[in-house]
Parts: C-alpha cells; sequence; structure tokens
C-alpha cells in the first residue's frame, strides 16, 4: 500500500473510533479528501486506495486536475471562495459547493450549470464564531439565505458549511461545532431538507463528529505537508 492508502486507512480509523465513541454509525460520515495543491497523481493514489469524493479550493487549478483525472470515478468538490467571475467554472466542472454566503454567487452557479449535468449539490458557507478573517454568512442571516437558495432551480441546497477559528482544547472544539449543528438542526426545523453538516478538518475531525458533522475535509493527514500554491 502507498503512503496515501496508509494514510486514508489511519484517518479511516480516526473516524470510526470517533463515531464509536459519539455512538454513531460510521456510515453518518463522509471522508472527502482535500487535495488542493497536489498533482493527479496523488489522487490517483487515493482512488486506487478506495476514496472517491475529493475538496479543492483553487478553482482554476481544480479545472485542469479534473481534465486529467476524467477517465475516474470521481466526486468534485468547491471548498473555496467562489468570485463571481469564476462561477461558470465551478458550475460546469464541479459535483458540489461548499462556500456558498451570497445570493448572487448562488444565483449564478443555477443559472450557470449546463442542463445536462444534475443540480448542483451546494451549502452555505456559515461564520459560526464571528472569525474576522473567515468567509460565511453570519448565523442570523443563514435561513433567509438558505430559503433563497433553495428556490434555486439548478441547485440542490444540502446543509451546511464551516471553518471556525482554532479552538485551544477539545471541549472548545466541540462546543464551536455545537453551535453549528444547532443552527442546522434550526433550519430543518424550519422546513428545509438538508443532509450534509460539513465540519472537521485533520486537527478537529473528532470534535467535529461528536458534535454531528456527516462530512469531514481531510487533507494534511492523508497527503502530508502542502506544496506552496502558486497565487
Amino acid at each position: 500500500m502507498t503512503t496515501i492508502g496508509n494514510n486514508l486507512q489511519a484517518v479511516r480509523e480516526r473516524i470510526a473510533t470517533a463515531c464509536a465513541g459519539a455512538q454513531r454509525p460510521v456510515t453518518e460520515v463522509t471522508l472527502l479528501a482535500v487535495s488542493k495543491t497536489f498533482g493527479p497523481e496523488a489522487v490517483r493514489e487515493a482512488h486506487a486506495a478506495g476514496q472517491r469524493a475529493f475538496g479543492e479550493n483553487y478553482i482554476q487549478e481544480a479545472v485542469e486536475k479534473i481534465a486529467l483525472l476524467a477517465d475516474l470515478p470521481l466526486q468534485w468538490h468547491c471548498i473555496g471562495p467562489v468570485q463571481s467571475n469564476k462561477t461558470r467554472l465551478v458550475a460546469q466542472h464541479f459535483d458540489w459547493v461548499h462556500t456558498v454566503d451570497r445570493l448572487k454567487v448562488a444565483q449564478r452557479l443555477s443559472e450557470q450549470r449546463p442542463d445536462d449535468k444534475p443540480p448542483l449539490n451546494v451549502c452555505i458557507q456559515v461564520n459560526i464564531d464571528g472569525g474576522a478573517s473567515k468567509s460565511g454568512v453570519a448565523p442570523e442571516e443563514a435561513l433567509d439565505l438558505a430559503r433563497e437558495v433553495a428556490a434555486l432551480p439548478r441547485l440542490r441546497l444540502r446543509g451546511l458549511m464551516t471553518i471556525p477559528e482554532p479552538a485551544a482544547t477539545y471541549d472548545a472544539q466541540v462546543a464551536v461545532h455545537a453551535q453549528a449543528a444547532a443552527l442546522f438542526h434550526d433550519l430543518r426545523d424550519a422546513g428545509l431538507q438538508l443532509d450534509t453538516l460539513s465540519m472537521g478538518m485533520t486537527a478537529d475531525l473528532e470534535a467535529a463528529i461528536a458534535a454531528g458533522s456527516t462530512m469531514v475535509r481531510v487533507g494534511t493527514a492523508i497527503f502530508g505537508g502542502r506544496p506552496r500554491h502558486a497565487a
């Protein structure tokens, strides 16, 4: 088994242990391998080890990578900021977008989604802890935006995504993720058909799973330290 394969196995074991500790079925949590800045060969290694879902932050880099890997049955998630001038590329090439935080971007994604593709799966990005450097809609604005996004014809609203500021302790990690989980359930109680809570990364996936995450985004623990990305 390759290094990436061994790393994937270790991450899956972490997820399984966290699910057991939270008394949740491991099938409730999807592993998204964050392959940004790594080349197609790394994705091929991960695919050979059973990984199918991959997350990318840099849209142009991702589009080139997607083309080079078109022979593989992969699912591509955009987990980086989406500027208005990049919505067409995202709508044409990705299966999921986790970072919708403005109605204008959602409208463009819907308008530009090709008719021969299924609706684009989207998550509303929420700035759950008010981090000054973080993107995302404020929690109190999430319901209104979610309702507007859910009404767009070529999108399928799946849930929420968060990237909280790093927390010093496990209990603090759980607490901030629990805020996102509470908002997720509030939106469901309001009538939105949501099934995805995208939160947790290499450093805090256990806490995220304890709080209710259904999708963890893991890069470093699978692929190693990241090469510098060319701007």
